[in-house]
């Protein structure tokens, strides 16, 4: 792994502030999740219970918070951090649209009241977070910011990106069905494939990469099972600190990552069955949207809705404890 960007060859044709920046970029992926999950069954529910890279970090990270987020789905507050992160992809995402002469930062910037627009109509509660037209133009800004330290990173003129927010899935056996949104995919002439994940906030210390590393490890697998084509490169970009954070994945690396999935989903199915849900109380704990719930804080859970064990877990209600 490095920290300094090598260049891929894809230009024409393919509890800290760090805990705090963790906590930010978990929000905003958990927030994506609830996203693609809510857009995507309508269409076609999932087979399978699911397990999403954030999810199985929730699970490891406190089960009760993962028991709240999945099994009772319940609603959390809109963040600001949060919010800023979907703004920020998704100007990103349509930076692309744009023929590779035009993709300036000005045109960046100017992609961004369009795309503030979206979010509002999809999320209307998002305005609910600024009290004034001042903070709302200070959080705009901030987002101009981390566009701006994006073109410190990269190129956008010399991409040509195979698939962006693309939404991955395949389903192990006997297991859940693994699925998650990779922001972008870029294919290089010789065939190579890089795997890009876009982070708001910023890098890891030294010895605080595994959760990061765990999501592109995730998505590598996903790709590797259903292409048959493992990428050559994980690519990190934390726009919080202009730090280009990378990882050559291998074959053998990604069998040991099957056998830790397996193990994260047999845990979570072994909580299923006792219905204990056992808080893992951190430093993590002041940024819970939850906190007010957690029997760790004098909290009492909600009682958990008919089905949802099982529609989670795949463990029918009659086995659990």
């Amino acid at each position: 792994m490095s920290q300094q960007q090598e260049e891929i060859p894809v230009a024409e044709t393919a509890v800290d502030d760090v805990v705090e920046e963790a906590v930010d970029d978990a929000i905003a992926d958990a927030t994506v999740d609830a996203t693609v999950d809510a857009e995507a069954t309508p269409v076609r529910p999932p087979s399978k219970p699911g397990l999403s890279p954030s999810r199985a970090n929730d699970f490891l990270q406190c089960p009760q918070m993962f028991r709240f987020r999945v099994i009772d789905r319940l609603p959390e507050p809109p963040s600001p951090a949060a919010a800023r992160g979907t703004l920020v992809h998704s100007v990103l995402e349509r930076l692309f649209d744009l023929p590779a002469p035009e993709r300036t930062l000005e045109a960046a910037h100017g992609l961004v009241p369009s795309q503030w627009d979206e979010l509002r109509e999809h999320s209307p509660q998002v305005t609910e977070m600024f009290p004034d037209a001042e903070s709302l133009a200070e959080w705009l800004t901030s987002a101009e910011s981390l566009l701006g330290t994006y073109f410190t990173l990269e190129d956008p003129t010399r991409l040509e990106p195979r698939e962006r927010e693309l939404a991955v899935s395949t389903e192990l056996e006997d297991g859940p069905q693994l699925r998650g949104i990779v922001d972008r995919v870029d294919v290089a002439p010789n065939g190579w494939v890089r795997v890009v994940d876009y982070k708001t906030g910023r890098s890891p210390r030294a010895g605080f990469e595994s959760s990061a590393l765990f999501q592109m490890r995730f998505y590598a697998f996903v790709i590797w099972r259903t292409r048959g084509v493992l990428p050559r490169r994980l690519q990190l970009e934390y726009l919080g600190d202009g730090v280009v954070v990378q990882h050559e994945p291998t074959e053998a690396e990604m069998v040991t990552f099957e056998a830790r999935i397996r193990s994260i989903w047999a845990g979570i199915q072994d909580t299923a069955r006792s219905g204990e849900w056992r808080p893992r109380t951190s430093k993590l704990c002041d940024w819970c949207s939850f906190k007010a719930l957690c029997p760790a804080f004098g909290g009492t859970p909600p009682e958990i809705p008919e089905g949802a064990v099982e529609r989670a877990t795949g463990i029918q209600v009659a086995q659990v404890a």
